[in-house]
């Protein structure tokens, strides 16, 4: 083997096909099944992009309504998935906190692979997914826990769920834009680990437990609420451009919430995210401190990366709205989780189902010649 087929972090590996998400990063163009991101946001609700990823399609009136039903009827999860969040001290990482109660799912169902009953399957572990998030966060709040209820979508279950109060209808729009905009991105590394699990046929509650761990990273899931803690640091705007001096230009620190492995323009789900953040800004002068923050940060960012292709990606931005709705930053990351549920499922039932093979990549040897092994006397 040459080390020229080594590629460093699998950087353009194909290592499936997919009918599920395209992206041009080249002029920044995301799209979910042939449709715009762009139009999914303003004109789908979660449900709907649900059903899009898991039958191909966006539903007529009677498909929506059984997605709904399904999702609005497994909400509950075994007792024992609430016992393993609230066991946990207060301080524990939410995302380790996820992973504790999806391998308690995994211990309680243990599914094996069915084609008849595999997306019946996710769209139960969708809907125990936001149950699990919300009392993530209930439990670190020292609340009790709480089952969400139907409502009128998904994400207003959620909502209520988690601060005990009905949401707004902008707060509502807010997080099923966050959703739907979080679903997916083609194979990160925490759908890639997802995949590799399922292709040993393990169930696919473990293979989410693999994708959380991946998540949980600060590289991956974990940009949004390291963006944001930038705006906490920076404090004001009018110390932005001496902070982005000190710490990033001279400082040669990463600016967070900039680049991405695969836009080399704008990102998409960025400017989506910029205009909810914008619309909560102008209602409440907490939110508009930090997306003023951001804004100016912003330019100074484009004007020094720009040229190399480096943009704000879809984090830089999201924190400032998942604050407007009333979410500490350690939640920040399990949001994420929430809508990438959907992605993990809908990649690891394509894979399996049409494309299976383990996963078993090689590894390039660079380590001594054969040598002379020596009793422990001699050595």
């Amino acid at each position: 083997m040459s080390s020229e087929v080594v590629s460093r972090g699998l950087e353009n590996v194909i290592i499936k096909t997919t009918k599920l998400t395209y992206i041009d990063g080249n002029n920044g163009i995301l799209r979910y099944g042939g449709y715009a991101i762009e139009d999914l946001v303003e004109k789908a609700s979660y449900e709907e992009v649900i059903h899009l990823f898991l039958y191909g399609d966006l539903p007529n009136k009677k498909q929506l309504e059984y997605v709904r039903q399904k999702l609005f009827s497994s909400f509950e999860v075994p007792d024992q998935a609430i016992s393993v969040i609230y066991s946990l001290p207060r301080d524990s990482d939410p995302m380790a906190m996820m992973e504790a109660a999806f391998a308690v799912l995994a211990s309680i169902y243990n599914p094996n692979w069915d084609k008849k009953t595999d997306k019946d399957r996710a769209l139960e572990m969708i809907a125990k997914t936001a149950t699990i998030t919300a009392n993530v966060y209930r439990a670190k709040e020292g609340l009790k826990p709480k089952i969400p209820q139907p409502a009128g979508s998904y994400a207003e279950s959620f909502l209520t769920a988690v601060f005990d109060k009905k949401p707004t209808e902008e707060e509502i729009k807010a997080m099923d834009a966050a959703l739907v905009l979080y679903a997916d991105h083609e194979v990160p590394a925490s759908t890639t680990a997802a995949l590799v699990v399922s292709s040993t046929l393990s169930d696919i509650y473990s293979s989410i437990v693999a994708a959380l761990a991946a998540l949980k990273g600060p590289l991956h899931g974990g940009a949004a609420e390291a963006a944001f803690k930038q705006y906490v640091e920076i404090g004001s705007v009018d110390k932005v451009d001496n902070w982005f001096e000190e710490k990033i230009v001279k400082g040669k620190n990463r600016l967070m919430g900039f680049g991405h492995r695969v836009y080399k323009t704008y990102d998409p789900r960025a400017k989506i995210f910029k205009k909810f953040a914008k619309s909560f800004a102008d209602k409440d002068e907490k939110v508009k401190k930090y997306y003023d923050i951001a804004e100016r940060l912003e330019e100074l960012g484009i004007k020094e990366f720009g040229s190399k292709g480096i943009y704000p990606n879809t984090d830089y931005y999201s924190g400032i709205v998942y604050y407007a709705l009333g979410f500490p930053m350690y939640m920040y990351t399990p949001l994420f989780a929430l809508s990438r549920v959907l992605g993990w499922s809908a990649h690891v039932i394509e894979y399996v189902e049409e494309q299976h093979r383990l996963i078993r990549p090689r590894a390039l040897y660079t380590g001594p010649e054969k040598r002379e092994f020596k009793p422990i006397e001699q050595r």
